[in-house]
């Protein structure tokens, strides 16, 4: 059928109602927002944001209440979708943005593809890999991988993909969203050594929409996230306290769970590969810990600084 790209729909999407079918892959997806009250009687009042290009560019693509549960977990990074009867909308001007893997790729910022069951009823196809021709022109999904002795140089809220071998897990701890109220963040730390440093990476990771990954965390296991947050304490002593935390379209994977996935033909994931290994399992292990209270980042060492 005659496809329509990000580019065209951005200058003449005023003037239709109906748009032609698109073809895009998944670059970025962030995690499902619930944004129910108890006063508004809803089925299903979910969201989730993805970031999809094609040839022209890179929009964002909205996925909206109980198409959510039905397609969230199948529209992987990397994913290829055929989105036929969507909406386009104008874009939320809050939303969190992430740092594209490609920075040479033209953003379309000022609309979004709204995806809904009804009005009008989107149809969704997902194209596997394997059907997916050079000529459609469909970007590749790009990372920005760093190795630990790269990240002292790194500037704070830097955008970075790590991957590492799980040397320390703590348990899950809970922080108050707002002061007062009863929602919680749920996050745990974790440490994670890739042979380039005698330092590790020390992890934030706030539980993302995979469960079932955020859960299994454990030492030994290869860990691979991405778009992490660089934090800094640049008041004290600014290398002492530098680690990584996850945003909004953070995605975390664990050993049984890279296959298949775009980051594998990444360089700096192949080097780490080649460096577990010339390393002995037993003597990593007698290093690894797991559970117990983290304070991060640590106490100073007199009361009269705290």
């Amino acid at each position: 059928s005659k496809l329509t790209s990000l580019g065209q729909l951005e200058m003449t999407w005023r003037s239709r109602v109906h748009f032609h079918p698109l073809l895009v892959r998944v670059l970025h997806k962030s995690r499902i927002r619930y944004y129910g009250k108890p006063e508004k009687k809803m089925d299903m009042p979910y969201q989730a944001y993805f970031e999809v290009a094609d040839g022209s560019g890179m929009m964002s693509m909205v996925l909206w209440n109980s198409l959510c549960p039905e397609w969230y977990n199948s529209m992987k990074v990397g994913t290829v979708l055929l989105l036929e009867q969507y909406a386009i909308k104008t874009s939320y001007p809050f939303k969190t943005q992430p740092t594209p893997g490609d920075s040479q790729m033209k953003r379309f910022a000022t609309i979004e593809i709204s995806l809904n069951v009804r009005d009008p009823p989107t149809k969704i196809s997902i194209i596997p890999e394997e059907k997916v021709k050079p000529e459609w022109g469909l970007p590749e999904v790009k990372y920005r991988f760093i190795t630990r002795s790269e990240l002292d140089d790194l500037p704070n809220n830097h955008s970075c993909d790590v991957i590492g071998l799980v040397t320390f897990v703590g348990r899950a701890e809970r922080a108050r969203k707002k002061e007062h109220g009863e929602d919680f963040w749920l996050y745990r730390w974790a440490h994670a050594i890739d042979g380039t440093s005698d330092q590790p990476f020390i992890l934030e990771l706030f539980a993302t929409s995979q469960p079932d990954v955020f859960e299994h965390i454990h030492p030994m296991t290869y860990l691979v996230c991405t778009q992490m947050r660089v934090v800094r304490d640049l008041t004290e002593n600014p290398s002492s306290t530098i680690y990584l935390t996850t945003s909004n379209e953070s995605q975390i994977f664990i050993t049984g769970w890279h296959k298949g996935q775009p980051y594998t033909k990444d360089t700096k994931v192949k080097n780490f590969i080649q460096w577990t290994k010339t390393q002995s399992e037993a003597d990593q292990m007698k290093k690894t810990v797991i559970g117990g209270y983290y304070p991060f980042p640590r106490p100073p060492d007199n009361f009269l600084k705290y």
